[in-house]
């Protein structure tokens, strides 16, 4: 919850850059925490609901492949822990960057509005965009996480610190931020575009293609920076606080 709100500035210029009517008119600089009250709200749940599938999925399938399956594991768990985690967080996703990509909008007010337009189901839209950008995400961090702390732990001879444990965090979330970006991008134009649209349907590859079409490459991999920045020092605070309390705990 604390790297949520302390990064949140950097969410919303993503947002913001990943946007269809262009980084300026969705706000630019200005009001780079509107739509922070949705992100106060599924921190918490969103989080919760990710570990402890993780951590269980990983315990119940370590009793049955072998050491060198560990990262499978790792994929497996991480998996099925951003699908059960998504049920939460798209919804407040989805009030989040509407609000953020429309700043003279209050959260409650866009809340209303996605009701009021679509219905309960306008909350979930861009669930499957979603899913599909974070399974891919997680395939790429958890495990790369998992290795680089292993990696380290066997040179050094000892247990790792949580600071150790918050530099892996910190290198593997940069690379699964930078790589899973196109699909982020195909996320946002689904959840910002209007219902009825051919956007709003949720092709990604038309999605993307649309981008490519209009903005090439670097549209393809918009707002990878601000996602890189918030994802690595996010990933550098929240893994590192989250190992040194599992060990405090456990």
């Amino acid at each position: 919850m604390c790297v949520d709100l302390t990064l949140f500035p950097l969410d919303t210029i993503k947002t913001r850059l990943q946007s269809p009517q262009g980084f300026y008119r969705a706000g630019g600089f200005g009001g780079v925490y509107a739509g922070v009250p949705s992100a106060a709200v599924g921190s918490f749940p969103n989080a919760a609901a990710f570990f402890v599938t993780y951590e269980g999925t990983k315990s119940l399938l370590a009793g049955c492949l072998s050491g060198r399956m560990a990262p499978v594991t790792h994929m497996l768990a991480a998996s099925l822990g951003e699908i059960v985690a998504c049920l939460i967080r798209v919804p407040t996703e989805v009030v989040k960057q509407r609000t953020q990509a429309s700043p003279v909008l209050h959260t409650h007010h866009v809340l209303m509005a996605t009701l009021r337009e679509e219905g309960f189901r306008g909350l979930y839209r861009g669930f499957g965009s979603t899913v599909l950008r974070e399974i891919p995400f997680s395939l790429v961090q958890f495990p790369l996480w998992e290795y680089l702390k292993t990696l380290w732990r066997r040179r050094q001879g000892t247990q790792l610190d949580s600071w150790q444990a918050a530099v892996c965090g910190a290198v593997a979330g940069a690379i699964a931020a930078f790589v899973t970006t196109p699909l982020d991008v195909a996320k946002t134009r689904i959840i910002l575009s209007k219902a009825g649209t051919a956007t709003a349907r949720g092709n990604i590859p038309l999605v993307l293609y649309e981008v490519w079409k209009r903005r090439g490459l670097p549209g393809l991999f918009a707002g990878s920076i601000p996602r890189m920045a918030f994802i690595s020092v996010g990933g550098f605070i929240f893994l590192g606080a989250y190992e040194k309390v599992r060990h405090t705990l456990l």
